[in-house]
């Protein structure tokens, strides 16, 4: 008799760095609930693909034909698989070996309007890495709990609105109705994009409080790095225009962080990577259209100073 098909399409993309590829696609053979692992290739500047491949032939591989970004990416994997769930993994998450397990007891548990569900990461020094997101009344998302102890955070502040793209799980039937990710935004806002878009559609987000994996982080992009910052801007800028802040009754508020925000970058880092990411962004998304941003799930507590104050690295650290 023929074993079950996993219920979990655990989708991978991969932009090189094999040291941290290989450490995170053995944490997912290793799932005490199997998933059908889906690794999507984004023409890796090395060897990574080939080393897959030999390392891991009963792995599906995907190799796009140019780098196409990580929405595009994670998008072919999740059109390749067919489980009613998705759980996206950053390739450079090592996953505990319960992390399938504890998102399908999540979504079985939870009401059938859930769409997303929301993992708790650790960094490598034991802190929390994130456990989703939430976002301002000016649509702008936050790293849930980053950088604060474990069990140190009140689950409920702030409001979650949807899972962190490092690790992601999502209800396919969900996905189908409001669409995937946004492939006019290349990396970075992409997720705050499609968890605005499933409040708007009236699925809700459940979050995990026990730990389901670790996260380097900016594997990718690099940390930090000039192209990380034109990136980021660039998806800050597409979702002011797309989801119609500018032009709302929070404009003033929205305009006012931006050039604070902008302004300071400036200064930390002599270049002008977060402006012009912003610029190119905005003009990306003419013609976008979204509804009214989602009253559920916006936290509407975050004030225009708390805003600017959990833009630092360190905020969840000094609570």
């Amino acid at each position: 008799m023929p074993e079950p098909r996993p219920r979990v399409d655990a989708v991978v993309p991969v932009y090189g760095g094999w040291d941290h590829v290989e450490k995170c696609l053995r944490a997912l053979a290793a799932q005490t609930v199997p998933a059908n692992v889906i690794v999507v290739d984004d023409e890796s500047p090395d060897d990574t693909a080939d080393r897959i491949a030999a390392a891991f032939p009963d792995i599906t591989l995907l190799r796009n034909e140019r780098n196409r970004g990580f929405a595009t990416t994670c998008n072919r994997g999740i059109a390749h698989g067919e489980a009613e769930i998705v759980l996206l993994v950053n390739s450079d998450v090592i996953a505990e070996p319960t992390l399938v397990a504890q998102v399908l007891e999540a979504f079985d548990s939870a009401a059938p309007e859930t769409g997303s569900v929301c993992p708790l990461l650790l960094r490598s020094d034991g802190l929390v890495d994130s456990q989703g997101i939430t976002v301002d009344p000016t649509a702008a998302g936050f790293v849930r709990f980053h950088g604060a102890r474990v069990g140190d955070a009140d689950p409920a502040d702030p409001v979650a609105i949807g899972p962190y793209g490092a690790a992601a799980a999502y209800r396919r039937k969900a996905l189908d109705e409001v669409g995937l990710l946004d492939e006019g935004i290349f990396m970075y806002g992409e997720e705050l994009d499609l968890a605005l878009r499933l409040r708007a559609g009236g699925w809700g987000t459940v979050v995990l409080d026990t730990p389901g994996g670790e996260h380097i982080g900016g594997a990718s992009a690099g940390a930090g790095s000039p192209r990380q910052r034109y990136l980021a801007g660039f998806g800050r800028g597409y979702l002011l225009r797309a989801w119609h802040v500018v032009g709302g009754r929070h404009t003033l508020r929205a305009l006012a962080v931006e050039a604070i925000v902008c302004a300071r970058r400036i200064l930390l880092h002599r270049d002008v990577k977060s402006l012009t990411g912003r610029i190119a962004g905005w003009r990306a998304a003419k013609g976008v259209a979204r509804p009214a941003l989602p009253t559920a799930g916006i936290d509407a507590s975050i004030g225009l100073a708390q805003s600017l104050r959990m833009r630092s690295a360190r905020y969840w650290e000094s609570r």
